[in-house]
């Protein structure tokens, strides 16, 4: 098998989408431990790289601005003259290809999009999405690592787990929010999953960053005449995601929307429930006891990215309630 110098990894999303190219990143770095690994990625995720300590350096490609083209040069000039031996990227548009041919990196690698595809990169991989998202990504590095497939792993300083917690993190991106892309419950039935929790006499901690600030204003009030006696908000808290990360770790359980703390949920190995509508809970949650997809029955999810790019007005697969969800967590 080849020695890379130096790696160029590109990955562009959230910092889900990050979390879930962690294996491409330890697998390589296992397999190369003298490697140099460069990560692309958007700068709307640069706290991801607050989570590991793998990537020896980074640079930020936002191609989802009106600037795109201008950013797509930038990455071709950091391709170009970054003396990289191996590219990896998991980017399905066809340009990608074209783009990583003119860098003159000797071995490139990415999904098959097309005869271009085929043409200009030396390894070209069946794009499989009917997967664990994780998994899909690592298809990618089986091309050049014998490295077996590891779940996504966040290492951090060990805290105790605090008996009987729940972590309630209702929040989502605001860029979701303004691209109408809708993946979580109101604030009223968070409020009422936050009551019902407290009645059952568990110890809940309410979390969000500053994107769920009018979020969280909502469940305050909604919360404002009920006994909160074993309740903490800890909304502003955490300083950063690594902190973020240290609290649901510690907690018994996380509740929380598909989002970037489910990821950081399943990542650190806390029992994680999160509420899924119209996203595909097979491709974006690992499959095991401990991680609980809770979902209504519609039958026109999942729809969100093979079926269309922005939620519908209606909205029928976040028809949940409080009782619905409490029971599927603490079945009688």
């Amino acid at each position: 098998m080849n020695y890379f110098k130096n790696i160029l990894l590109i990955n562009f999303g959230g910092i889900g989408d990050e979390i879930l190219f962690l294996p491409v990143i330890s697998s390589l770095k296992t397999e190369y431990p003298a490697s140099k690994i460069t990560l692309c990625l958007e700068g709307r995720s640069r706290a991801f790289l607050q989570l590991t300590n793998l990537i020896d350096k980074s640079f930020f490609i936002d191609i989802k601005t009106k600037n795109r083209y201008f950013e797509m040069l930038k990455l071709y000039f950091k391709a170009l003259f970054g003396k990289f031996d191996l590219v990896i990227s998991s980017g399905a548009n066809p340009l990608i290809s074209l783009l990583l041919f003119f860098t003159g990196i000797k071995t490139r690698v990415g999904y098959n999009t097309g005869s271009l595809s085929k043409k200009l990169l030396t390894h070209a991989v069946t794009l499989n999405k009917n997967q664990y998202a994780s998994k899909m990504y690592y298809d990618l590095v089986k091309t050049v690592s014998d490295i077996p497939f590891e779940p996504p792993c966040i290492k951090t300083e060990n805290v105790q787990k605090e008996p009987n917690s729940v972590l309630v993190h209702p929040g989502v991106s605001q860029i979701s929010i303004k691209k109408h892309i809708i993946k979580t419950i109101d604030a009223k039935v968070w409020s009422d999953i936050i009551i019902k929790l407290l009645k059952k006499g568990k110890k809940v901690y309410l979390a969000g960053g500053n994107d769920d600030f009018e979020c969280i204003s909502e469940i305050r009030n909604f919360l404002k005449n009920e006994d909160l006696t074993n309740f903490t908000d800890l909304f502003g808290q955490t300083k950063n995601i690594y902190d973020l990360a240290l609290l649901i770790k510690k907690s018994e359980l996380l509740i929380c929307s598909d989002s970037a703390p489910m990821h950081i949920g399943v990542a650190v190995n806390t029992k994680t429930a999160a509420i899924f509508g119209p996203t595909n809970e097979k491709v974006l949650l690992r499959e095991s006891k401990n991680f609980i997809a809770i979902k209504n029955d519609a039958d026109c999810r999942p729809c969100l990215w093979d079926k269309r790019q922005t939620t519908c007005s209606e909205l029928k697969c976040l028809n949940l309630n409080a009782d619905k969800i409490i029971e599927i967590l603490f079945p009688a």
